[in-house]
Formats: C-alpha cells, structure tokens, sequence
C-alpha cells in the first residue's frame, strides 16, 4: 500500500494523487498563458504539452480533450472571481449593504482589468464548437450574482431596501423569480429581485465594454470616476 499524506485542510492524499493534481495544475497554468497569449479559439493541447515537457499523448491522460481543457479553464477563472469578490466584500460590515454593493462592483472591474483573458473566456465571444457542461460550470460560474442577490436579501430582510417601480410581474416572469427565489434561497421581493438582474447584467455590461474597448478610445479620459459614478446609480438602482 502506498504511503497516505495529509494535506493542510485534513484531505488525505497518496503520492501519486498529489502528482498528478500537481500535473493538472501545470495545465491550467500553462493554459492561462496560451489563452492570454492566442485567445480561447486557438488553445491547442498538443502546444501545452510541449511547454510542458512531454508528448502530447502524456497529456490526455490528464485533460483528454480541448474542451476539457477549456472547461478546466473556466471554472479556474470563476472560481478566482468569486474568490476576489468575496473578499472583497467580506471586508464591509454586514450591515453597510450599498458599500458590500461597491465592494463586489469594484472586485469585479479590478480582476476583469487584471485578467483580460480570463474575462473574455467567460463574458466575451462563445468559442466555435464548445458547450460548457453545466453540471461543471454552473455553480462557480453564478457565485457573483449569488452574492449580489444575498446583499439584497440581507438589506430587505433588515428593512434597509427600497421598493420602488412596479410591484405586480407578469405571470412567466413572477415564475422565473420565484424559482431564482428558491434556488438561492433569498426573500426578496419580485420587483425587487428583477431590480437586481438589471443591476448585475448593468453591471457586468459596464465592465465589458472598458474591458473591450468598447467606448472607443479617448472617449473617457477618467474610467476610474466614470465606474463609481455607475456604482453610485446603481445602488440607487438596486434601493439600497
């Protein structure tokens, strides 16, 4: 029997099992690079492998395909987005809704600024013939709007949002939000919590189009400011 090792959070490991997660790693390393470097469409494992040290057939053993590969990719760069943002609003009293509200926004534009690439893997252009599984993909990939909602919930269960607009949805959509509702397990209001689903996609279309380009060059010399002006309507936005 080989001997056991026990990492730091208590999971034992055998030697073989922490080489070859040691391995994966390697390939999610080495992937982030060739995505910044040739973008997601021309990720090629056979070009990994060589940085890597091996032949390309040593690899599949590991990640059997691109798709795996890119798979492996996206749950990395969710992951370390929801890892940012929930620091970053981890650090804000909990009952200082609007400032956790600026917190996530700010964590959100910082790492999407840092990390192109991986923003663009996510939340730019889909890759020609790749599906993410979303048995994979889901639950890392819905942390962030998962936060945004539990700062709504935490502010409505405390009296602390504002309702404003239209209280009464249609019956489809009442639908959608109800089940979003007991997805998350939140309490918020229809209106309320289709409030918020304009706030995130706001939120998330401000950052993409810096991200991008997309205002075109030299149109706002001050982004900085420009960005918590939108936090500023935003917040507003959600009653918070």
């Amino acid at each position: 029997m080989p001997p056991i090792l026990e990492t730091a959070s208590g999971e034992l490991r055998t030697p073989r099992e922490r080489a070859r997660a040691q391995t994966i790693a390697d390939i999610i390393r080495l992937g982030r690079q060739h995505l910044a470097r040739h973008g997601a469409a021309a990720l090629s494992l056979r070009a990994v492998a060589r940085d890597l040290g091996v032949v390309s057939s040593a690899v599949y053993r590991y990640v059997g395909s691109r798709d795996e590969l890119l798979t492996l990719l996206l749950v990395d760069a969710y992951n370390d987005l929801g890892d940012a943002v929930d620091a970053a609003v981890e650090s804000v009293p909990a009952e200082e809704s609007r400032g956790r509200f600026a917190a996530l926004a700010r964590a959100v534009r910082g790492w999407a600024l840092q990390e192109p690439a991986r923003y663009g893997l996510l939340f730019g252009s889909p890759v020609p013939g790749y599906q993410a599984p979303a048995a994979r993909t889901t639950a890392p990939g819905t942390r962030v709007v998962g936060g945004l909602v539990q700062i709504l919930d935490a502010a409505h269960r405390d009296g602390r949002l504002l309702e404003r607009g239209p209280s009464v949805m249609p019956a489809a959509l009442a639908a959608d939000l109800d089940a979003i509702r007991r997805e998350l397990g939140v309490d918020v209001p229809d209106a309320l919590l289709a409030r918020g689903a304009l706030v995130w996609t706001s939120l998330f279309g401000a950052v993409s189009f810096e991200v991008f380009g997309q205002y075109g060059a030299g149109t706002f010399s001050a982004p900085d400011e420009l960005f918590e002006h939108h936090i500023a309507v935003l917040a507003d936005l959600a009653g918070l």
